[in-house]
């Protein structure tokens, strides 16, 4: 897969943290937002110190703030849940600006509302301070699955291509004035649909037939090349500082409750 395919959540930087090999990241945020999620209901000291690994990250990484909070977004349907849920869940009920809101509901709600908004943190940062072909290359090193590997490679691949047919498609619809406004359009809009699956299901297979004719024997190569051994150590102490102190922080709250 070509390097230069890159992703709209990707920050071109030289940062300590961009130098960072894809595979200690993905290890890294993994253990941290299972440490996150580790967290003991209702004790809320935590996360403050969750929230100031993550801006230190953000600083290493040189990730503006409003970077981050504009990819937030996708964390919407979770806080429409949280806010939902201290309305509708049962238990012991108490007045809350004039409402009558679950208690448990309340701490639940709150603890969904944090923990998600920590994680999605975290995932941006592990995007903005990685290429998508990195990420791939470090889900190679970890062993992940190969067929999950080479569908994730292909995805990030041949999507900017699926985005430009439809591109294409929606400028050929208006060039001939048609552009959908109502539900009597749904018919156009489906045929446009079912025509770009078979446009991207005949592209597959070409793209199939010509890695099979270049030697394609079902894998993809693994290129990642060996380090002397102090720097991976340095490495892996860089990467894992940060899940370890989350890991502490909650094996605090669990030795104190």
């Amino acid at each position: 897969m070509a390097s230069g395919h890159a992703h709209a959540g990707f920050l071109e930087h030289h940062s300590r943290l961009h130098q960072l090999a894809a595979h200690r990241k993905i290890v890294a945020t993994v253990l941290f937002v299972f440490a996150v999620v580790c967290t003991p209901r209702a004790i809320w000291w935590p996360y403050p110190i969750y929230v100031l690994i993550l801006a230190l990250v953000g600083v290493l990484g040189s990730i503006p703030f409003w970077f981050v909070v504009r990819r937030m977004v996708i964390e919407v349907p979770f806080v429409i849940f949280a806010f939902l849920l201290p309305v509708f869940a049962g238990g012991p009920r108490v007045d809350v600006l004039g409402m009558s809101l679950s208690e448990s509901g309340l701490v639940a709600g709150a603890a969904i509302l944090l923990k998600g908004s920590i994680g999605v943190i975290a995932a941006i940062e592990l995007a903005a301070t990685t290429r998508p072909t990195e990420l791939v290359t470090g889900l190679q090193r970890l062993r992940l699955p190969s067929i999950i590997v080479e569908i994730m490679s292909f995805m990030l691949r041949y999507a900017s291509v699926i985005t430009d047919d439809v591109r294409r498609m929606r400028i050929a619809r208006e060039a001939r004035c048609f552009a959908p406004r109502h539900l009597g359009h749904a018919r156009a809009v489906a045929a446009s649909a079912g025509t770009l699956f078979v446009r991207t299901y005949e592209r597959g297979e070409r793209v199939h037939l010509a890695m099979l004719a270049r030697g394609y024997a079902g894998s993809l190569p693994t290129f990642a090349g060996d380090e002397p051994a102090h720097t991976r150590r340095r490495q892996w102490a860089a990467a894992l500082a940060m899940p370890a102190a989350a890991i502490v922080t909650v094996a605090v709250c669990w030795m104190t409750t």
